[in-house]
């Protein structure tokens, strides 16, 4: 059981946001379901404040053909934003080990170290050779192990020459390395991942599969990385929909599901069959592109995957369930919890003051900005958004 506290992550729908799943990701053109609302940088901005005043600390940004480039967007959204972390979806292969390490370095330094990284070494061949990559996903995890052993030498010293399969580097320096080299993420349950993960990540995350996958991708994780005299942290990647009463969560999740149609879950699931990710298949697993027994274990709903590549689950049901589910994940060791929502901008203040309170409560959360806060009050008050933002839900569920 992990004894470390809880620490949430929010993120930013660089492809475009909606009231409804917005299609795309890991290889799909985006907007597959429908974005209504433009990826402008002021509705970004608008996530990221709230999201940074709500208590979450950073956010994930995606990477892929299908959506803006992370480090560009980040970059300039860390001006809008104080202490809030920005979680940069980053491929090794695409841009040189010595320029990735000098970027990061640059984004440390004018952002008071807010950045995270994101090693995402790519699953889909047809969007990997459009950025000019023809290598294998086995080739590709060998040249992630290179390109992070280069990289982290740059971020601690002050000249770096290397001879590998992939990358020849020959007295490489960055004109000032970061005071605090940023945390490492990755996600992936390919045979390849485990190695990497041990030799260099800081954090492995992994998509909301049922418990037993998740506890066997820890074990499996936490032992490699005990043979490199490492410790790893873990993380999980979730979507959420949480509501004052469990009938009114599943009738939000019935309403996104009914707009789906069957042609665009056929569509994107022809798409997502042609990725070579594990973690993908396994995604595609839980559901079988049906709508049908989409709940493959208590309050864990697999909705999100008939038309989105990636994270394909959500954490569904009343405040006080989503809170002991993250409670059981946390038990089993999962420290990080990197959420995402429908719409994201209303999801981050359903989450947030509806969930977030009770695992304050109960002693395994506490908001960055203000730790004494949950002593205003002992009394628990149902979360409910601007009449604005209310959703007409059915009766049950």
């Amino acid at each position: 059981m992990s004894t470390s506290p809880l620490k949430f992550l929010w993120f930013l729908p660089t492809y475009g946001d909606s009231r409804y799943i917005v299609g795309g990701g890991h290889g799909l053109p985006a907007g597959v379901a429908g974005g209504a609302r433009p990826a402008t940088l002021d509705y970004l901005g608008q996530i990221a404040r709230s999201a940074e005043q709500l208590g979450y600390i950073g956010a994930l940004t995606p990477t892929g053909a299908w959506c803006e480039d992370a480090f560009i967007v980040d970059a300039m959204l860390a001006g809008v934003t104080k202490t809030f972390k920005f979680l940069v979806a980053l491929r090794p292969g695409l841009i040189s080990p010595t320029l990735a390490a000098q970027m990061a370095a640059s984004f440390q330094r004018y952002s008071n170290n807010r950045l995270l990284v994101n090693i995402v070494v790519g699953g889909e061949p047809h969007e990997q050779r459009a950025y000019a990559d023809f290598s294998d996903k086995a080739g590709r995890y060998e040249r992630a192990d290179e390109f992070l052993h280069i990289v982290r030498e740059l971020w601690v010293r002050p000249n770096v020459n290397f001879q590998g399969r992939f990358y020849q580097v020959e007295n490489a320096t960055l004109p000032s390395r970061p005071e605090i080299a940023p945390p490492l993420y990755i996600g992936g349950s390919s045979a390849g991942a485990g190695p990497v993960t041990a030799k260099h990540i800081d954090v492995y995350l992994t998509w909301g599969e049922p418990t037993p996958a998740v506890i066997e991708k820890i074990t499996r994780i936490r032992a490699l990385a005990a043979k490199t005299g490492r410790e790893v942290r873990f993380g999980i990647r979730l979507h959420v929909i949480t509501r004052d009463t469990a009938e009114a969560a599943w009738a939000e999740a019935e309403r996104l599901l009914q707009a789906i149609d069957p042609e665009t879950i056929q569509a994107v699931q022809a798409g997502l069959a042609r990725s070579e990710g594990e973690g993908q298949r396994r995604m595609l697993a839980l559901h079988n592109g049906s709508k049908a027994n989409l709940e493959i274990e208590p309050n864990l709903w697999a909705g999100f995957g008939l038309v989105r590549g990636g994270a394909g689950t959500a954490l569904v049901g009343s405040h006080r369930e989503v809170a002991e589910k993250i409670k059981a994940y946390h038990a089993i060791g999962i420290d990080e919890f990197v959420l995402s929502g429908v719409p994201h901008l209303e999801e981050a203040y359903w989450f947030a003051e509806g969930v977030l309170p009770l695992l304050q409560k109960d002693g395994l959360w506490s908001h960055p900005h203000a730790p004494a806060r949950a002593e205003k009050s002992q009394v628990e008050v149902p979360f409910a958004p601007p009449a604005t933002l209310r959703e007409p839900v059915a009766a049950a569920r």
